[in-house]
């Protein structure tokens, strides 16, 4: 996907405002983790879904029709996922940003798909949400694992060169996805994948597994999951000797993973979407979050900001706010965003997305691997 792009969102992206002959209170849910171990991730797309709600208020409302935020909390549980979703259509609220975990979100979205109900996601990269399945209403504003996992392995093949690998996973959609693709590639080029191993979300003691890391030689540890299960093992390694460097997805690319790493976290490896708040092209965005009193730096923020623009743009375009017709002009058409040019396959996959390879600090900042 293209990083750079022509306008300038804030303004001149919210030149689809306009008028509408009955205008009407257009309700969004907002669902994804505001409480658990993941919050983090839902605070990030509630900060760029709220954002952009309130840009296109204060710019006239999607076609004239006023935009309006419903919370809504899974926890990143799939079962509270459904439950959300159940109430989502009880609600006959039609628009949904979210949900954020691969595994909530998926049995969810058969849902807003069997009830035409728009679904955007910013964050659920498990290809399983689209794969073999016919998708009408469901739609991402970040790339899927079979685009994330292979630039993960191409950086590990062509720049880091380790002797023996161990790619390891949390035995969840999104992390064991996420690994099988790395493992995948690094199979193909002939790296020596010594151990490739579940475990267990949420345990506290890794030493099970750091032990095997030991005793194998590994140089290199791929994880796929998320940031509190990475930081222990980072820790954890550590402290048993264990000098291979860790490598994972977005789901660790959080500031969390230094507070429980600490100086462990120095030099993590971590695949992220482009960092869209340094684009000069997102200034005004950027300093919309700042007004606002939110951090715009992250990798959902902009995808989440997206997602509403392109419901109050599909709302402007299809001239209607029937869900059947937004979903149907969101297919059809090309659109400039904050994280660039937005164009959807069949499935509702983004036709193009670009990860980019960081270096993590143990002061929670990051900058572009080498």
């Amino acid at each position: 996907m293209q990083f750079r792009h022509k306008s300038l969102f804030v303004a001149a992206a919210l030149a689809f405002i306009g008028t509408a002959a009955n205008a009407e209170t257009v309700k969004i849910a907002i669902a994804g983790p505001f409480s658990g171990s993941v919050a983090q991730y839902g605070d990030m797309v509630k900060a760029g879904a709220l954002t952009a709600i309130e840009e296109i208020n204060a710019a006239g409302g999607a076609n004239g029709n006023k935009l309006e935020a419903v919370m809504m909390d899974d926890a990143c549980e799939p079962k509270q996922a459904v439950a959300v979703a159940n109430k989502i259509v009880s609600q006959k609220i039609k628009y949904v940003i979210g949900h954020v975990c691969s595994g909530s979100t998926i049995p969810a979205s058969d849902i807003y798909e069997n009830e035409g109900v728009v679904m955007i996601t910013p964050s659920a990269t498990a290809p399983q949400l689209t794969e073999g399945k016919k998708r009408h209403f469901i739609f991402r504003t970040i790339g899927r694992d079979d685009q994330q996992g292979p630039a993960a392995a191409q950086y590990i093949i062509n720049k880091v060169k380790p002797k023996k690998v161990a790619v390891l996973h949390d035995k969840q959609s999104y992390g064991q996805g996420i690994a099988t693709s790395v493992k995948k590639d690094l199979d193909a080029a002939k790296v020596p994948v010594v151990l490739f191993e579940g475990i267990n979300a949420g345990d506290s003691d890794y030493s099970a597994v750091i032990t095997k890391l030991k005793s194998q030689g590994v140089d290199f540890v791929y994880f796929g999951g998320y940031h509190p299960e990475m930081g222990l093992l980072l820790r954890q390694a550590r402290e048993q000797g264990v000098k291979a460097t860790f490598m994972g997805p977005e789901g660790v690319g959080n500031k969390d993973v230094t507070a429980i790493a600490g100086p462990a976290s120095e030099g993590m490896l971590v695949t992220l979407p482009a960092d869209f708040a340094a684009d000069p092209a997102n200034a005004k965005l950027v300093k919309a979050f700042a007004d606002a009193k939110r951090d715009p730096n992250g990798p959902f923020q902009m995808p989440a900001y997206t997602g509403v623009q392109l419901i109050a743009k599909g709302i402007a375009g299809a001239k209607s706010t029937d869900s059947e017709k937004v979903a149907k002009y969101l297919h059809a058409n090309t659109f400039d965003t904050p994280i660039g040019k937005v164009a959807y396959d069949a499935a509702g996959d983004l036709k193009s997305f670009k990860f980019v390879v960081f270096t993590w600090h143990k002061d929670a900042t990051k900058t572009a691997a080498n």
